[in-house]
């Protein structure tokens, strides 16, 4: 009934505003202030006809607000809708930010609820009020609207507003390797060398387990794996088993023993490689780096350098996701997953959602339902998006308890194996990836190993978002990066003064990577044959529903 949020922290979030806001007198003047602003602006544009003119509005919708962008809106009476309900945002937006002596947590979080109860509301959502509807509708008959319900009908009984067509192992998850070692949690993917010569330090890539592993192996044109085979590199893959409720007991100690750690030990044993490169995406890069810490503590010298893909190590400012994690939060989460003995994906994926809501939700049902668009085509990225995983019970508590609330492992607080381990104690070279519109793991978040490790950190800001900023391979239209090396003994800038320092270059930063790879590698040897095969990549942990 609640969609796995705490009513108990909804409640106190509720309340702490509401009294703040009821004894704080001069924030009420201001708000009336405002309303008195808004309304007269309103009215003087209505009276005045709704002029088009963009000096003649009330207010300006954010550049990332698509809503109301067809020349449609510009017509009166959908103008003045529009500019109604911008203006009402806009005033909520106010009367739910700095209220004297609000907690900043339930400051941030309101600001959240009123805008996605906003988004819900919107002119734009609804057929009378939205121009572009009723255009279609008169164009069409009508068959717009009954074609939409069809199509809603469909989507409710497959609890899916996409089918996942594409094919894993033959439209996506193609680069060709075999299943080289296999345990309870993962299988290890060794892809086969596509250079006569490679170098002799393999790379590990720990994805993360929210989702399946091949969003870095899409489709042929769009894979970081074969972009790295390709430039004489021997990769190694994790594949993260689907884990149901017989697993609800593993935890992160069993991820990382599981995965990381049996994986670099096939690896040097199979290679006979003395040291490793390393790259995580995302909780994999989180995961990574609590396995490097561990090696750095026991004299484990086999990491030759480590990769942060859009990775947090510090959680102190871990974006929009984090706003309703509170003990209240996770303690009810934690007595969900006690009941089924994980998290399912659909409790997932509607987080991720609400914080993109317009883009990700109302748009789409927007063009499905009301404007009967043709569907958009199944592309690489949405089909992996479409198949999600679980997360078992133990170790989704443990992560969201000893990261989001307590930020264990940028304080020094993380135990493995018992002992607690310190970012600090890193000192192989760090490649650091963040994305500019990234709302899973913001840039300056992921920007904080800087002051974690004693390593010279490089560190590249990309455009794009959490998947489609790693997913920049050359040649993709529109893309920049900026990247600057940080020396260990010069760590000492924020991330605007880094932006300032570092160089901006166009295309991809896929190139840059590689070069920085090879500098950090031996002498280029004839490349190896597999030996061994449990079975062809993708393998059977990929597939399991």
């Amino acid at each position: 009934m609640t969609g796995g949020s705490s009513p108990a922290s909804l409640l106190a979030m509720w309340t702490d505003w509401s009294v703040h806001l009821a004894m704080a007198p001069d924030k009420q003047l201001a708000l009336a202030q405002t309303a008195r602003d808004h309304w007269l602006g309103w009215m003087t544009y209505v009276m005045q006809g709704c002029p088009e003119h963009p000096d003649t509005l009330p207010i300006l919708p954010q550049k990332t607000d698509r809503r109301f962008r067809d020349e449609s809106w510009e017509k009166s009476p959908f103008a003045a809708l529009a500019q109604g309900f911008l203006l009402a945002e806009d005033f909520w937006d106010k009367a739910t930010t700095d209220v004297p002596g609000l907690d900043p947590a339930h400051d941030r979080a309101m600001t959240f609820v009123m805008r996605q109860l906003l988004d819900s509301v919107a002119p734009s959502n609804f057929v009378a009020t939205n121009p572009e509807v009723l255009a279609r509708t008169v164009q069409t008959g009508g068959a717009n609207l009954q074609h939409g319900f069809t199509r809603w009908l469909r989507d409710q009984q497959a609890k899916r507003q996409t089918t996942n067509t594409a094919r894993v192992g033959t439209d996506v998850a193609t680069t060709p390797g075999e299943v080289v070692f296999r345990n309870h949690l993962i299988e290890l993917i060794q892809y086969a060398p596509t250079t006569d010569m490679v170098y002799p330090e393999p790379i590990l890539i720990v994805p993360a387990w929210i989702m399946k592993y091949y969003i870095l192996d899409l489709s042929p044109a769009n894979s970081l794996v074969r972009y790295l085979t390709e430039n004489g590199f021997t990769v190694f893959m994790i594949s993260w088993r689907n884990p149901d409720s017989g697993d609800a007991a593993l935890g992160m100690q069993d991820y990382l023993d599981q995965g990381p750690r049996a994986a670099f030990d096939y690896i040097a044993a199979s290679t006979g490689a003395g040291k490793i490169h390393t790259a995580g995406y995302c909780l994999g890069g989180t995961l990574l780096s609590m396995t490097a810490a561990a090696m750095a503590r026991d004299g484990d010298d086999r990491l030759a350098s480590m990769t942060l893909l859009a990775a947090q190590t510090d959680f102190s400012e871990p974006g929009e996701l984090s706003l309703f994690i509170n003990e209240s939060q996770v303690s009810f989460l934690e007595d969900v997953m006690q009941a089924q003995g994980y998290l399912d994906a659909e409790q997932m994926m509607s987080a991720f959602q609400m914080m993109r809501s317009n883009d990700l939700i109302w748009s789409q049902m927007i063009r499905s339902y009301l404007l009967d668009d043709d569907e958009i085509p199944m592309n690489d990225l949405m089909a992996w998006n479409a198949d999600s995983t679980r997360m078992p019970a133990k170790m989704h508590a443990e992560y969201l308890r000893h990261m989001f609330l307590h930020n264990d492992l940028a304080g020094g607080r993380y135990s493995v194996d018992g002992h607690t381990v310190s970012l600090r104690d890193i000192r192989v070279p760090v490649f650091g990836v963040g994305t500019e519109t990234d709302h899973i793991a913001p840039w300056k978040s992921v920007f904080k190993i800087h002051n974690l490790c004693h390593a010279d950190v490089t560190f590249t800001l990309t455009n794009g978002g959490h998947n489609a900023g790693i997913l920049s391979e050359p040649g993709h239209k529109r893309r920049h990066f900026h990247i600057h090396t940080t020396r260990d003994a010069d760590k000492t800038m924020d991330p605007d003064d880094w932006v300032a320092t570092a160089t901006q270059q166009e295309g991809s930063w896929w190139p840059e990577w590689t070069a920085w790879l090879a500098g950090l590698s031996g002498v280029p040897a004839p490349a190896p044959k597999i030996t061994k095969s449990l079975a062809p990549a993708p393998g059977t942990y990929v597939m399991m529903e």
